[in-house]
């Protein structure tokens, strides 16, 4: 029996994708995104961070949404705790995706805490598309390492150009940031309630901007989440109950007024 299930196993790897596709998928969506790190590096360099101060955010925050997210606010006069709060709060979906990760990869020990730097978006996304573990480590792997590496370079690079310019302002490039962030979220809005929570996150964000510091908009923004989702469940309820009162009317046959007390 235990042979059985190792020549199984040893099949279900071998039908699994080639590791040149996997390669090949991994690498596509490192380079896509790595390259946008340069924009970061102009937008980080504009707030007024120094050259030091925006490679060490890639190096060790290495999350673009957190990232510019605390530049952002950072640029437009926030206070750097509110800056870093709200960065913090966009990075936790990063915790919900090493939970998944965690028993997908299934990495020796020793591994995870260094794997943990690349549990972000985009190699998540790569390692749940693969059809084998094995295909899934390796999706990992190559989308994070080439992920790491690219957008850690187009961040100095984008930095030192930067300085280069002088005022990033007048080139219009200070835009450059959220344009690539609202590039990255659009495609991920697939479902009305997601199109709900980042409507109502639009609304309170813009909404709130004139009368509050800068970054706490962003904060009161998440609450775009918990609003959207209680009233979608709300809604849910409310069609459950219709069409179970509908189905036991049908069920039910209709008893005239003036029928046999019998018959009732």
């Amino acid at each position: 029996m235990a042979e059985q299930t190792a020549l199984a196993d040893i099949r279900a790897e071998d039908a699994g994708k080639p590791d040149t596709a996997v390669v090949r998928d991994a690498l596509g969506v490192g380079v896509a995104v790595g390259l946008s790190g340069f924009a970061f590096g102009v937008t980080s360099a504009g707030s007024g961070l120094s050259l030091l101060q925006t490679c060490a955010l890639s190096l060790l925050v290495f999350t673009g949404a957190s990232q510019f997210a605390l530049v952002g606010a950072l640029a437009a006069g926030g206070n750097p705790l509110t800056a870093a709060a709200g960065a913090f709060f966009l990075g936790v979906r990063n915790a919900f995706y090493g939970l998944r990760l965690s028993q997908l990869l299934a990495l020796p020990r020793a591994v995870r805490p260094f794997a943990a730097q690349w549990v972000i978006d985009e190699t998540t996304a790569v390692s749940l598309a693969q059809p084998t573990r094995r295909a899934a480590r390796l999706g990992f792997a190559v989308t994070g390492l080439s992920l790491y590496i690219l957008w850690n370079l187009t961040t100095l690079l984008g930095a030192l150009g930067a300085k280069a310019i002088g005022d990033t302002d007048a080139w219009g490039l200070d835009a450059a940031g959220p344009a690539v962030f609202l590039a990255l979220l659009a495609p991920m809005l697939k479902t009305t309630v997601e199109r709900a929570v980042a409507g109502l996150a639009v609304v309170l964000g813009l909404g709130l901007l004139p009368v509050l510091p800068a970054g706490v908009p962003v904060l009161v923004a998440a609450l775009a989440a918990p609003v959207a989702l209680f009233a979608e469940g709300r809604r849910a309820g409310r069609t459950r109950d219709d069409v179970s009162t509908e189905r036991s009317r049908t069920a039910a046959p209709d008893t005239p007024d003036d029928a046999p007390e019998e018959a009732r």
